[in-house]
């Protein structure tokens, strides 16, 4: 017998206040709480007497939860806050230790959507992109708010340890004789709405979105308290909880109950510690998100049968897909269009993508007729050397003026340097030079030289650190209990800055505010072996010369991993690479060359290079590089001296998806890879908010670039202008 789908309208249950109905609650899964606009529902598979009912996929495990969004006092695109609230300030919990799966909701699309997206005025918002420009570029009075309907659930094997996110939001503007689907699962270590600001275009167009959180997510496990986050981000007890959990951490070695006694407060975040390591996986989860919006689609729009049960209208076939999002999710999006055997992607749109070169490619990357430093370097590989170098590297003379976070540099970049020399990584009598020495590793290392005003404010926000200990511990299937390099997560204390117990407001709110990947929200880098006594690993001092260089030692543990082919870590990032396969579909990688986090030398540039070798000259895929684009444009008017000196890469993001769509609707050719060249707003290096951005500073991509600015590709080079 085929199953059919049971449904049933259930009172929602708060799984912190009744925890013995904690499978009731979740089974609802609080799609969003007590939004406006509709009731709640679930979808459970069942069994029916049709030939050819809409069948939840067989990787959803669990209950499907289904909610409507009226449009006004809560929506798909803003939560409800429209575009003048997403550009405001964070909306308030009616209680904030114990907020409601709406307030959640709420709260990470507005966290989420500003993480992505420069929400300044001046920088654009309200005028180039954001709710209320419309589908055609037009800046309209209203606010941007998008009526529809959300279905989430799990994907999962049954054992409860993947529970990965899928949602998919169906605008009530689509239209079934026309139907679309675009995929924006999240960047960088994000919950399921951490590609909210990409969703936005699909939404605009009537398209229904779908996304993952790919196996990362922004609510930890607290081993104080043996609390976890549910789908919904409320909190229950583990044991509670159950196979329900979004993420409970799997003990190693040790015990959480042992580890928890020997280091307490301390606190475990999916990417790192689900020992999945679930960048195996993007390019399934991003494909199961788009199955997962293809049922929903025919849940809703279904033609139904004599029973009045909806059947499979809408397939591969019949609905056009664009797989997108930007960064980690780009990088999935690609993954997913290489693992699409069914054909279900039709074209593939993203921005600075993280896409793994695989060992032996060999493609040679030119600029301007000379080959790169290095390229095609793996994510973990770069980013451990950026560890080693960045911080010290911004003591050089010529970027005193780069944007840093703070009025001074502290004493951790001098002793940096200094720690550097002693083991033997650089050279140089003062820091002036060993600083030289260190910018000189990264250019060595692949970096351009428009990323050199970046390794101030990105090693001062400790994104290199962080990184290199998440992927480290997931690409090691690491347990929290690992401590691997003896780092740990916690919530530093005021004053003494060692691990306590983190305030129950921050864990409460964490799943909105968090970005998955501490330092975030509360939580920072525990440098366990500091003298002394653990302590924030930032201002924490190597074991080996008691000396406050921000962990070198720990940093030179991390990079050793990868340095001595440790078999742990090397089998997980085996698991990571590209294939370059593309399979035919029209597609449109942006990147601005001036990235720090994820270089274009590493990245983009050699993909492109990569896909031509295995596809030929008969690729569709057109690589799009954008000067002075860097990876944050959250940092944008946000950190002093960015909108000096950077344009929004968003707004190209979004010409990339009008180009894709376009050639896939109408057959116009996509635009050949080239150099856009655009022109930075100006003003001071303190400025916080730069002067107005104009559509002169963002220049259209074109569809006939002049010949110094078009990029050229063989099966074995890649030759980018100056």
């Amino acid at each position: 017998m085929q199953p059919r789908h049971v449904r049933a309208v259930i009172s929602r249950l708060s799984p912190t206040r009744h925890p013995t109905a904690v499978a009731a609650a979740v089974a609802i899964l609080s799609v969003a709480g007590c939004g406006g606009g509709g009731s709640t529902t679930i979808v459970s598979p069942g069994t029916g007497d049709t030939s050819t009912p809409v069948a939840v996929p067989a990787f959803v495990k669990g209950a499907v939860g289904v909610k409507h969004y009226d449009g006004v006092s809560d929506d798909l695109a803003t939560g409800g806050l429209g575009k003048d609230g997403l550009a405001g300030a964070a909306p308030a919990f009616a209680d904030p230790n114990a907020p409601t799966a709406a307030e959640l909701r709420r709260n990470a699309i507005y966290a989420n959507y500003r993480a992505i997206v420069d929400v300044s005025a001046a920088g654009g918002y309200g005028t180039l992109y954001g709710p209320n420009v419309d589908a055609q570029g037009n800046v309209t009075a209203g606010q941007g708010k998008v009526p529809g309907t959300e279905y989430i659930a799990f994907a999962d094997d049954g054992t409860g340890q993947q529970n990965v996110t899928v949602l998919a939001q169906i605008p009530d503007t689509f239209d079934p004789k026309n139907p679309c689907i675009i995929s924006a699962t999240s960047s960088g270590s994000r919950g399921v709405y951490g590609g909210i600001a990409v969703g936005e275009w699909g939404l605009k167009r009537g398209c229904a979105v779908a996304y993952t959180d790919k196996g990362t997510g922004a609510a930890p496990h607290d081993l104080d308290s043996d609390t976890v986050p549910l789908i919904d981000g409320t909190r229950t007890t583990r044991q509670a909880a159950g196979k329900l959990a979004a993420f409970a951490a799997p003990a190693g070695a040790t015990s959480l109950a042992d580890f928890g006694a020997a280091f307490p407060h301390r606190l475990a975040f999916k990417h790192a510690h689900s020992k999945q390591n679930p960048e195996a996986n993007w390019g399934l989860n991003t494909l199961q998100a788009i199955e997962f919006t293809l049922f929903a689609i025919n849940d809703k729009f279904g033609t139904k049968n004599a029973s009045g049960v909806a059947t499979t209208t809408f397939t591969r076939d019949n609905v056009l897909v664009i797989a997108s999002a930007i960064s980690n999710g780009g990088g999935a999006a690609i993954a997913a269009a290489e693992q699409d055997t069914n054909g279900l992607i039709d074209g593939v749109a993203v921005g600075e993508p993280n896409v793994e070169m695989p060992p032996g490619a060999n493609i040679v990357v030119r600029r301007g007729g000379a080959t790169v430093a290095a390229s095609g370097k793996h994510l973990y590989d770069y980013t451990t050397i950026a560890n080693l170098f960045q911080l010290c590297a911004s003591q050089v003379p010529a970027l005193s003026n780069a944007p840093k976070i703070g009025a001074s540099l502290p004493s951790q970049t001098i002793d940096r340097c200094a720690s550097l020399v002693t083991a033997n990584k650089v050279a140089g009598g003062t820091t002036a030079a060993q600083a030289g020495a260190a910018l000189a590793q990264l250019h060595a290392a692949g970096w351009e030289a428009e990323s050199d005003e970046l390794h101030t404010s990105l090693s001062l926000l400790e994104v290199a650190s962080s990184i290199s200990v998440t992927y480290a511990n997931a690409y090691a299937r690491a347990s929290v209990t690992d401590r691997l390099c003896h780092y740990s997560f916690a919530s530093p204390a005021a004053t003494t800055l060692v691990p306590t117990a983190i305030p129950a407001i921050a864990l409460a709110g964490l799943f909105s505010t968090g970005n998955g990947i501490p330092p975030t929200t509360g939580v920072t880098l525990m440098n366990d072996d500091s003298p002394g006594g653990a302590m924030r690993d930032f201002l924490s001092k190597s074991p080996s010369n008691s000396v406050a260089d921000a962990n070198l030692d720990g940093a030179l543990c991390l990079r050793n991993l990868f340095d001595t082919g440790n078999s742990a870590l090397m089998t997980g990032i085996g698991q990571t690479y590209r294939n370059g396969n593309l399979r035919g579909k029209p597609t449109v990688i942006v990147h601005g060359r001036s990235d720090g986090l994820l270089p274009v030398n590493h990245t983009s540039r050699p993909y492109l290079g990569l896909n031509r070798r295995v596809e030929g000259p008969t690729t569709k895929l057109s690589y799009i590089e954008v000067t002075n684009g860097q990876h944050f444009d959250g940092f944008i008017d946000a950190v002093p001296g960015y909108a000096k000196r950077y344009i929004p890469m968003h707004v190209y993001l979004n010409r990339a998806l009008d180009a894709v769509y376009t050639n896939l609707k109408t057959g116009t050719a996509l635009p050949p890879s080239q150099v856009v060249r655009t022109t930075p707003r100006g003003g001071n290096d303190t400025d916080v908010v730069g002067p107005q951005i104009l559509p002169s500073n963002v220049p259209p991509i074109s569809l006939t670039p002049a010949a110094g600015d078009v990029i050229l590709v063989t099966d074995t080079l890649v030759d980018v202008p100056n």
